[in-house]
């Protein structure tokens, strides 16, 4: 799987190549699903802000690029449905577009769903996360991230060997400094980078890119 890990989404011409230079083609030859799953795990967000991820609406702009075919993946449901039904969805897809909330109640889901365990089969499909959508790929996101009442701890995934601080310098947010960032990445203790909204990761075939047409800061752990 190659990754595209943002902070705010395809929010600038660079981060805009990356993508088109992950699918081989240009966007609006591919097929995307978009997965809404980890907002309803976070506090302060909700029907209103999942509609507005789904239908692309501002400042939701990863879904509203001009994809082929635009589909919804709800991990909640895929249990009850049985992994015949769903599976063929995923891997029919050039692309998962997968939003943010919390990515500890995103990383359940996934391995709730079977979703995680299918990922390292999916060798040609691009994931494009935003913040939570990114981070659930990491090994942990430190406390400070962690707002859903069921997660255990502050890990996730792991498909990666860094962290991520998103959201750096998000107007209004004054947990989001860089000063934050810091002290956030001395708590994780290991590799991690803090990005702001025109900054992202790529990841493909294990080479690591940061891809920034702003701010960001690599912190060695």
């Amino acid at each position: 799987m190659k990754l595209l890990l943002t902070s705010g989404g395809v929010t600038n011409p660079s981060i805009e190549a990356a993508l088109t230079g992950m699918l081989g083609k240009p966007v609006a030859e591919a097929d995307a699903l978009c997965i809404p799953t980890a907002q309803w795990g976070h506090p302060d967000c909700g029907p209103a802000s999942v509609r507005g991820f789904v239908q692309g609406v501002p400042p939701w702009n990863l879904t509203g690029l001009p994809w082929r075919s635009v589909g919804v993946l709800e991990l909640t449901a895929l249990p009850s449905i049985g992994a015949e039904r769903w599976q063929p969805w995923v891997r029919d897809a050039d692309v998962l577009l997968v939003d943010g909330g919390d990515a500890t109640y995103l990383a359940h889901w996934m391995r709730a769903s079977g979703l995680a365990e299918l990922l390292p089969d999916l060798t040609d499909t691009v994931w494009v996360g935003i913040s939570a959508g990114s981070m659930v790929m990491t090994p942990r996101i430190g406390e400070t991230f962690v707002t859903w009442h069921g997660a255990a701890d502050d890990r996730t995934l792991g498909v990666v060997d860094f962290s991520i601080f998103p959201h750096l310098d998000y107007p209004g947010w004054e947990t989001n400094t860089l000063a934050r960032a810091e002290a956030w990445a001395a708590r994780i203790g290991s590799p991690s980078y803090a990005l702001d909204e025109q900054s992202a990761i790529s990841v493909v075939d294990g080479e690591v890119t940061v891809v920034s047409e702003g701010r960001w800061r690599r912190f060695p752990g």
